[in-house]
């Protein structure tokens, strides 16, 4: 009994922490919109180096089911700049600042 009751506030914890997430990528970004990520790392801690995306995406009259969002372009750049050892960028939506991951 002990076990389940420790477990349950950590239970409660997830979803306030899973709807802060949501909250923070929920921003809702027109058609178009300039998203821009940067990140810089030293290397070899000889020097820096800096990272820089920006990107926006358009379909036009196109099926839900062939629509590629924002989301799943900053998570596939983020999986190609982690392939090459680059951290994790956060992309933000402009002209208004909103951060989209």
């Amino acid at each position: 009994m002990a076990g389940a009751a420790t477990a349950q506030p950590a239970q409660a914890a997830e979803p306030q922490a899973v709807k802060a997430q949501a909250k923070t990528a929920s921003a809702d970004f027109p058609v178009g919109t300039l998203f821009d990520g940067s990140v810089g790392m030293y290397v070899d801690d000889e020097y820096s180096a800096g990272l820089q995306i920006k990107f926006s995406v358009r379909t036009d009259e196109c099926p839900a089911r062939c629509d590629i969002s924002p989301q799943e372009i900053a998570e596939a750049l983020n999986e190609l700049a982690a392939r090459k050892g680059w951290p994790t960028i956060t992309f933000y939506g402009t002209p208004a600042p909103a951060r989209l991951n």
